[in-house]
């Protein structure tokens, strides 16, 4: 249960030094940046630095490169050998954009060429049913053809004297919905009145304008041109597909690069500059703080200051979790509740010991372990879920407590074969249905719960002492005071209901009493003993006033948090109930209905319990027993890096 130690880093130099400054520390992938003025209180006369923004090009042509080649903009690993310059990438970035939006233009256009062709393709095809013989009508010069749709209730408002003083031949095609489409002709003396007449009659004209063929021929050849466009099209379309294939991997090296070096100068915007010279600072993990320092300071001008995250507790130092593989996993809880303060203990290990035990104990089921697991593995393995990583050492906690109460997809004598053929056993170990276990499991769930609240004090404890708050150690609620009086009222309890032994003597008494009077008068006490003058609260009476109703606060908690621990021994029974139901329903069902039903019934019971009990064990995980020693104010230490993907 510990963190990483870090490094406080301040760097000073000319201000030309700055973007070389920033790539070092870029590169390196261990330096979180932090404000100036956290670390020196005179910033009089400095200034922001100005952002460079070199790589934005770049970056802008390849990420338009990237949609027209329908490519998922992601940032992958690249050989170490791969170390382009800023020319490097705007060089390829200018020659890719053009060859491939060269491609894109030609495409456009041939899509935009083909709509175009298509649709009066479907419009020239509501014209080739005509009977009139259209072609030769078209061939004469003094006659105009105007074709398109007009409404069908229209069509019999053209017998009027204008339409026949006009020489109007109107010749009606093809139904369509509505509409009817129609072509008419006219002397050319006569269009322009004869336009006016059908724009009267919502006559609309074919978006192909005037056609100077027959309609029959003129869709051949427009059905001929939409086949050689949509060849040309795929073609163009197949030369991107090709070019993105063979490519992608080099394109998205060099998008990689481009947007790291591109992160890298966005340090630069934390920096102060004054006159000809800056000032950064920051934070660096201590396995790489001296190779960094080297780095910059063979840089020109710079001056690089190193010291112990401990020596700089009022900066609130980042945190960088540090645990064992096998609670590894169990950081997710944490850093959801929150990352610890610098010096302050990480929960961990102590989560992953805790939440392993105590899913077991709830989730006891040979069978729904494994399903448990195999369901972890899924989620982390396919999907990179956190949650997978931790459900499989719980599936596993589950199938050993599942074999204690030999339970098997709920059937409860499932581990028979082995306590009473192998092991030679007369019984399982633990027989959850029995009336005696029902009790026990009670006061079993009590006392895990009354012996984690007794560990999570001690944390307090030891956690407070590291931070130098010896007053919070001795006399608050979960300090040495508050393990004092609640551990002495649990002993005797447990030695008054289980050992028959009655331990409350004067004394006894008079010890618990002292502890909770030192935990009443625990914020004066607590200032006095870390040495501030002002220790005594301004009335007597308004604190001890106010501490009496914050007194049966505190002896509730005790109580809250203790039986909060009787959901342990619920699950066990739950599940044993639940299953219960599950088989009853399924002799019901007959034969040829048992099995389906069992199975279903397994596969609700299952799932229903995993969500139930992973909260469950979180819940007490949280409030019960973090509420005690564990803060959870601290900020991560997130380094300036791109998250990286694989090839």
């Amino acid at each position: 249960m510990s963190v990483e130690n870090i490094k406080a880093f301040s760097i000073i130099g000319r201000k030309e030094s700055l973007d070389d400054v920033c790539v070092v520390l870029g590169k390196s992938k261990a330096f979180q940046p932090d404000e100036v003025s956290n670390f020196y209180s005179d910033m009089v006369g400095f200034n922001r630095a100005a952002p460079h923004n070199y790589f934005s090009e770049p970056m802008a042509r390849i990420s338009t490169v990237l949609k027209v080649l329908s490519i998922e903009p992601k940032y992958i690993h690249t050989k170490k050998k791969f170390k382009p310059t800023y020319d490097d990438i705007d060089d390829y970035s200018k020659k890719l954009y053009d060859k491939v939006m060269d491609w894109e233009e030609k495409r456009a256009a041939l899509q935009e060429e083909y709509n175009e062709c298509k649709r009066a393709r479907e419009e020239t095809s509501h014209f080739v049913s005509v009977d009139a013989n259209i072609e030769e009508l078209l061939e004469m010069k003094y006659v105009k053809a105007v074709f398109g749709r007009m409404p069908k209730e229209n069509i019999q408002k053209l017998g009027t004297e204008n339409f026949k003083m006009y020489y109007i031949e109107f010749i009606p095609c093809m139904e369509e919905g509505s509409y009817m489409w129609a072509v008419y002709f006219v002397p050319v003396t006569m269009y322009d009145k004869a336009e006016r007449l059908f724009s009267r009659l919502y006559f609309e004209k074919s978006s192909f304008g005037d056609m100077d063929e027959a309609p029959e021929k003129r869709y051949k050849r427009l059905k001929a041109d939409v086949e050689t466009l949509k060849a040309k099209f795929n073609q163009i379309n197949g030369k991107l597909e090709k070019y993105a294939k063979e490519k992608v991997k080099k394109i998205l090296s060099y998008y990689t690069k481009a947007s790291e070096y591109n992160l890298y100068l966005t340090i630069r915007t934390h920096a102060m500059e004054r006159g000809d010279s800056f000032c950064l600072t920051g934070w660096v993990s201590e396995k790489k703080a001296e190779s960094i320092k080297e780095r910059l300071e063979k840089i020109e001008s710079v001056e690089v200051s190193v010291s112990n995250a401990k020596d700089e507790l009022q900066l609130n130092p980042p945190v960088k979790l540090k645990n064992v593989l096998f609670a590894r996993p169990f950081q997710f809880y944490t850093e959801m509740y929150g990352v610890p303060k610098y010096k302050e203990i990480d929960p961990t290990a102590f989560v992953a010991l805790t939440y392993f035990t105590l899913f077991g104990i709830m989730f006891g089921d040979v069978g729904h372990g494994l399903c448990v697991i195999l369901a972890g593995a899924f989620m982390w393995f396919s999907r990179r879920m956190a949650i997978g990583k931790i459900l499989m050492p719980c599936g596993f906690s589950g199938m050993v407590f599942g074999a204690l109460y030999g339970s098997v997809f709920g059937f409860e004598n499932g581990m028979d074969w082995f306590y009473k053929g192998i092991l030679h056993m007369k019984e399982k170990p633990i027989e959850v249905m029995s009336p005696e276990f029902t009790n026990n499991i009670l006061y079993i769930a009590v006392g895990i719960g009354m012996a984690l609240l007794c560990v999570a004090m001690l944390l307090n404890i030891y956690t407070s002492i590291r931070q130098g708050n010896i007053g919070k150690a001795i006399f608050d609620t979960s300090g040495i005071c508050g393990l004092v009086f609640y551990g002495m009222i649990c002993a005797g309890l447990v030695g008054l209901l289980i050992f028959n032994t009655n331990l409350f003597s004067v004394l006894y008494i008079c010890i618990i009493a002292a502890a909770f009077l030192l935990i009443f008068m625990r914020e004066p006490f607590s200032k006095l003993v870390n040495g501030d003058k002002d220790w005594a609260p301004e009335s007597w009476g308004n604190y001890v006033l106010e501490n009496a109703f914050e007194s049966i606060e505190v002896l509730l908690s005790y109580v809250s948090n203790t039986m909060s621990f009787l959901r342990v021994a619920a699950f066990v029974l739950v599940h044993a109930g639940m299953m219960q139901v599950v088989f009853t329903l399924a002799e019901t069902s007959g034969a040829i209905g048992y099995w389906p039903v069992v199975v279903i019934g397994n596969g609700l019971v299952c799932a229903l319990e995993a969500l139930l009990v992973s909260i469950q064990v979180l819940r007490l995980e949280f409030y019960e027993m973090f509420s005690r020693f564990y803060s959870g104010e601290g900020r991560p230490y997130e380094p300036v890096k791109l998250s990286l993907v694989k090839n």
